[in-house]
């Protein structure tokens, strides 16, 4: 028997972030070199929240009637990384979700860091769910600020001053949408915690 995506909406915390990216890539110009086929922010496994995981079924989901090999191969990668990656996973396996603690995040700060992204076409450097792509992808390469201070890809702004690069700042969430729809779905489902994208788009279609 198949279980039914959960009927949740996220589209307007999208909208302000990508409009957010927006503004911000605006703001850089040539200081941003993302562009398609770059390829540095899809290699390393990195957590979701069930948010973005749900978001990413539901992308796969649509794939699988609009290119279904497409969609059979994006999860064919996702279920050799699961096989890959099971032994050493710093969380349960048999879920996906990983674990919690100070313990745990110095387990996964080693893990799985040369690890395409399943949903990476490798052919072509494209995301195959770049329309449902986690957030963390989504504001990855502008400046975002954040716990340890103003961040931004390795492979932009160089060059540029300090204050260049806090000129450019991406404020994606301001008024923290994502954290109160978090909760909301964690609710709704009953399942919490972080995943990662493979465990992910690893499991059998959802209708």
């Amino acid at each position: 028997m198949r279980r039914h995506l959960p009927a949740f909406d996220d589209r307007v915390l999208i909208q302000i972030v990508d409009a957010a990216l927006a503004d911000a890539t605006r703001r850089s110009g040539e200081w941003l070199v993302c562009r398609r086929g770059c390829t540095q922010c899809c290699i390393g496994a990195f957590p979701i929240n069930q948010l973005d995981a749900l978001r990413l079924r539901q992308g796969l989901a649509d794939l699988e009637v609009s290119a279904p090999a497409r969609a059979e191969r994006v999860r064919a990668r996702a279920q050799d990384a699961v096989a890959r990656l099971s032994r050493d996973f710093p969380g349960d396996p048999a879920t996906g979700l990983l674990d919690e603690g100070d313990d745990a995040t110095r387990r996964f700060s080693d893990f799985a860091n040369d690890e395409p992204c399943p949903a990476l076409d490798p052919a072509t450097g494209s995301c195959e769910l770049y329309e449902s792509r986690p957030m963390t992808c989504r504001v990855f390469g502008p400046p975002v600020r954040s716990e340890d201070g103003l961040g931004v890809c390795e492979l932009c702004f160089n060059g540029a001053t300090d204050e260049e690069i806090a000129a450019c700042e991406m404020k994606p969430d301001p008024d923290d949408l994502e954290s109160a729809l978090l909760q909301q779905l964690e609710n709704t489902t009953g399942i919490h915690g972080n995943t990662i994208i493979a465990f992910c788009l690893a499991s059998e279609p959802i209708k």
